[in-house]
């Protein structure tokens, strides 16, 4: 399982991340201003992220993996604990969340947060 700090790191590391805590107790991690991933204070649990739509129905048939609140009609997946993906699996997702959200952003705002184009459909 990999910890909330080392997977804090991971996202730090992407380009264009902002982090901040709201609704008092959820650490927001954000490219442009967009979410993409969200751990419960302190813990990190559960953690909310999200996924491709293809892989959403799939993902959430998964023991430990349910829609997240209010945001399953965006394709957000919630895990209850960090175990319940293999630690490679987890951080690859958190990856593609972060892509797939600043895909999503204006071509100006992905340049000015020095992010490359998203690649060809």
């Amino acid at each position: 399982m990999p910890s909330k700090d080392a997977l804090y790191d991971l996202l730090r590391s992407l380009p264009g991340v902002t982090e901040d805590v709201k609704w008092g107790n959820d650490l927001v991690f954000s490219v442009g201003d967009k979410m993409f991933a969200v751990f419960m204070l302190p813990d990190g649990e559960p953690l909310s992220f999200k996924v491709d739509e293809a892989a959403f129905a799939s993902l959430t048939q998964q023991p430990g993996i349910t829609p997240a609140p209010y945001l399953a009609r965006h394709s957000w997946v919630k895990l209850e604990s960090r175990r319940t993906l293999p630690a490679a699996a987890l951080e690859e997702m958190l990856r593609e969340s972060h892509r797939l959200v600043a895909a999503k952003l204006p071509k100006k705002t992905r340049a000015a947060l020095g992010l490359t184009e998203p690649p060809p459909a």
